[in-house]
């Protein structure tokens, strides 16, 4: 923790908008530790989207909460409608996930929030640099978490996360947690993890940062030459197109669409050396049945017999995307 992740932090804060940035070893400690730093208490319910990262479900359970998972809207991300159903005498939090670098209708999460008196935090491990209405994402709630890992639109060599909060008793307490429990003098005075993020992704993720609204560019450019190649395609749905939707800034963290023929059509790109991906697995954070979900999301169960991930990062060149493209009409034209 040494002038490399000071300097990041403070760049981070500045790009996010957020108060207050905290380096941290992974986005799952920075999450469990924001929930943390914020009161949860046990048994205190959190609702989340079912379409997410066992992660964060497992933030909220490590911290002493209850997930509860609820629907998937049309635009991957979780149904608000979803979240006014679940609430209960024990909900404490809505945990919406900023998903595939897009943000949710933060304004209607918000508002039910302030509607039952519910705190907010964020999930927006994949959103970096992801707005709705010009304000960044993970500057919403108390506070929200950002991942590194390598596969992220920002990423490190390694592990990496960081907490953005506006709230200095949250960010104080979160420099406690990261550390042991440790304050300036060297004395423990609470229970925390050893979850620091290390000077040398700081700083290699700080000299990246100086680049990165030229990388969300191209990502941008990208979907929308998928657009243009299969905006008619009537076998998939696409994520909207960049700018389409005034109030939404995506950064395409990733390109998921909906197919019919899902896996046959996986399998057919695999033939034609295409790569894809179904995202955790292809289970929803409710089918983990195992970790005791009951939830009954019918929507999200059919949502996750159509997904697919279609390549999306910055190696892919413009003559690849149309390959892929033309890859998917030969599949359904056959």
């Amino acid at each position: 923790m040494q002038k490399d992740l000071v300097d990041f932090e403070r760049n981070l804060a500045a790009y996010t908008g957020a108060k207050y940035a905290v380096g941290v070893a992974n986005a799952t400690d920075g999450l469990q530790m924001a929930f943390q730093a914020g009161g949860l208490k046990p048994g205190e319910e959190v609702i989340i989207c079912s379409h997410t990262m066992v992660a964060t479900a497992a933030a909220v359970h490590y911290a002493g909460g209850v997930p509860v998972p609820v629907e998937t809207g049309p635009d991957h991300l979780i149904d608000v409608a979803s979240i006014k159903t679940a609430i209960t005498p024990r909900t404490r939090a809505i945990c919406p996930t900023q998903l595939n670098g897009r943000t949710c209708d933060m304004d209607a999460i918000m508002a039910l929030a302030a509607e039952h008196k519910l705190e907010v935090y964020e999930d927006a491990a994949q959103a970096l640099g992801s707005k709705f209405n010009g304000k960044g994402a993970g500057t919403f709630g108390r506070a929200a978490c950002i991942s590194f890992y390598p596969a992220k639109v920002l990423g490190c060599l390694g592990g990496g996360g960081a907490v953005l909060t506006n709230e200095e008793e949250i960010y104080t307490k979160l420099l406690l947690l990261r550390d042991h429990g440790r304050d300036h003098t060297g004395d423990v005075v609470l229970w925390g993890l050893n979850s620091r993020l290390d000077n040398l992704e700081a700083a290699y993720l700080d000299f990246q940062l100086k680049d990165y609204p030229g990388v969300v560019t191209r990502r941008r450019a990208i979907a929308s030459l998928y657009q243009q190649r299969l905006g008619t395609c009537r076998q998939v749905k696409l994520p909207a197109a960049p700018d389409a939707e005034a109030d939404h800034f995506d950064i395409f963290q990733n390109y998921e669409i909906e197919a019919e023929q899902r896996t046959a059509l996986k399998d057919y790109l695999k033939s034609r050396e295409v790569g894809t991906l179904i995202q955790w697995g292809g289970k929803a954070v409710h089918q983990f049945r195992k970790l005791g979900f009951t939830q009954n999301l019918p929507i999200t169960d059919a949502l996750f017999t159509r997904l697919l991930m279609l390549p999306m990062n910055m190696a892919i060149s413009d003559e690849d995307v149309n390959y892929v493209a033309d890859c998917i009409v030969d599949f359904y034209g056959r």
